[in-house]
């Protein structure tokens, strides 16, 4: 399993110290993963820290919840301004203004806004930063030596600028309001701060007699308090996150790195296995990746090895006949008795015969894993397909051979999951190799039963032959490859030795276990040999 890196195809025309310089870039501790992490992580915390500092919504409420104050607060002086009589003139109602400068002054200095009373005219009356001790502006320059040329201010003209618009949107706003018009507006003061304003028209009845101009100046400090305020926690959120994005380098991206350099290994032949303790050790889902990588690597191994001896058995095997053939053809030649001649022609066709098996065997026994993988396992029934096959041995059956007899001892059914070609062919290999053993006049005997006692594998499937039995030494070598025991008087190279060992591949490919023991009667004496496959249940597989 090659590296991105290594396998990425990279553009000829860009310079290499780009594309060396882009690698950096994507990487983090050499882990294009833990650069993608860390950058995530990164960009999400800098989408949130982004949002509050703009904090766009915040400052909208802001903004409304102070002009709407304000608002509560000039009607409520409009109010007392325009009933309590401070007017003159009869029946034309007019402001007083130095009664309500009077009044304004004495009953609303506000800390942080200001109060602004216009007359009909729009002509200032009262301005409460006249009454206050705060003093508007920019403080004044250190003095200067005398005879020191003065130098206008480098800012003039910006000044004059800001404070031109700063009187035009307010005259805006008076003009409006003295045509009835309540007005909230956030615009720029004199000195260039964003004010939130609201100028309400002083009515006493329907007659507009001036206008209440109330300001607040302390948005932005407010916001910038509160920006202020969310730092410390932007910057803990910013060391969870690189703390997180380490993390995550370490535990993930880094382990990941190690197994795919170990299946590069793999790769390249220099280890038959994938083996990190320490991630195997671990439990999360990195070390389930690495038990799941290395069960499946030992897995693979034992496959190459079983190959690699299955390979060196068919050669071996192979090489007996044709060793016999290669010098029946060289005696051939020098024999002139005819009868000499006719037995080297015998042992010729024998061992061609043998050839032919062992290659039919062997090729099915080679394509028995693809067969398996390739089919995907469905309900079988034993007791139709078992009956099925004793049908096939009844009809088919010759003179001499042994007759096949059925027995279901389960009224449970026999249903497993599975495939039912290869299940067939192991039944079919065990009832030949049962027949081949059978004296003549004898049977053989299949049952079908259930023994819940072995949960895992409560399905039997019992063969049963009269024959000589199996040599105690050999019950489990019976399974091997290319093993053959045959009794005197069977036909040489009729056998390959691989249909007991085809039969175990298939049986436990299925989850089931195969046995083989001997039968005895009461005095102890072998009566003939037993063959017992055990599958499990549908839905349990070993």
């Amino acid at each position: 399993m090659a590296s991105a890196t290594d396998t990425a195809k990279a553009d000829p025309s860009e310079p290499s110290e780009s594309r060396s310089f882009r690698r950096r870039l994507i990487r983090f501790g050499g882990s294009r993963l833990g650069g993608l992490i860390l950058a995530l992580n990164l960009i999400s915390l800098l989408i949130l820290f982004g949002g509050a500092i703009a904090l766009n919504e915040w400052n909208r409420g802001l903004v409304q919840a102070r002009q709407e104050s304000l608002r509560v607060q000039a009607e409520l002086l409009s109010n007392v301004l325009g009933e309590l009589g401070i007017t003159r003139g009869e029946p034309t109602p007019a402001l007083d203004p130095l009664a309500a400068s009077q009044w304004l002054r004495d009953n609303f200095i506000p800390s942080g806004q200001r109060a602004r009373l216009y007359d009909a005219d729009g002509l200032l009356v009262s301005d409460s930063f006249a009454v206050t001790d705060a003093i508007p502006g920019n403080a004044l320059p250190p003095a200067r030596p005398a005879g020191t040329p003065v130098a206008p201010p480098a800012n003039a003209e910006v000044e004059r600028r800001t404070l031109d618009q700063a009187n035009e949107a307010l005259g805006a706003e008076i003009e409006a309001a003295l045509l009835g018009m309540p007005q909230a507006t956030v615009r720029r003061s004199e000195t260039g701060d964003r004010v939130v304003s609201v100028s309400l028209p002083i009515r006493h009845v329907q007659k507009v007699l001036g206008v209440l101009t109330l300001e607040a100046g302390d948005v932005d400090q407010i916001l910038e308090a509160q920006r202020r305020a969310l730092l410390p926690f932007a910057l803990v959120a910013l060391a969870v996150n690189l703390l997180a994005s380490l993390l995550l380098h370490l535990f993930v991206a880094r382990p990941v790195m190690r197994l795919s350099a170990a299946a590069d290994q793999v790769k390249l032949q220099r280890a038959r296995a994938i083996s990190l303790p320490d991630l195997e050790e671990r439990k999360d889902e990195i070390g389930d990746l690495a038990r799941s990588l290395e069960s499946m690597t030992e897995t693979l191994s034992a496959r190459m090895d079983a190959i690699e001896r299955f390979a060196a058995d068919v050669a071996h095997e192979i090489k007996n006949p044709l060793t016999s053939i290669r010098s029946a053809l060289e005696t051939l030649d020098l024999v002139k008795d005819p009868a000499q001649r006719e037995r080297l022609t015998r042992v010729l066709q024998q061992d061609v015969r043998r050839l032919d098996r062992l290659i039919t065997d062997i090729s099915n026994a080679s394509r028995l894993d693809a067969e398996l993988s390739r089919e995907r396992p469905r309900l079988v029934d034993l007791a139709a397909l078992l009956s099925d096959i004793v049908g096939v041995y009844d009809t088919t059956s010759k003179p001499g051979e042994a007759p096949v007899r059925l027995t279901i001892a389960t009224s449970a059914g026999a249903r497993v999951m599975g495939q039912d070609g290869p299940l067939g062919q192991v039944f079919r290999n065990l009832i030949d190799n049962a027949r081949s053993f059978s004296p003549e006049g004898a049977d053989v005997r299949l049952a079908i039963r259930r023994e819940d006692a072995d949960p895992d594998r409560p399905v039997r499937v019992i063969v049963d032959d009269d024959g000589p039995g199996i040599p105690a030494e050999n019950l489990e070598t019976v399974f091997e490859r290319f093993y053959t025991s045959r009794p005197k008087g069977t036909a040489f190279g009729s056998n390959s030795g691989l249909g007991l060992s085809i039969v175990r591949q298939i049986v436990e490919a299925h989850g089931g276990r195969v046995t083989a023991a001997n039968r005895t009667d009461p005095s102890g004496a072998i009566t003939g040999a037993r063959f017992e496959v055990a599958l499990p249940a549908p839905g349990r597989r070993s």
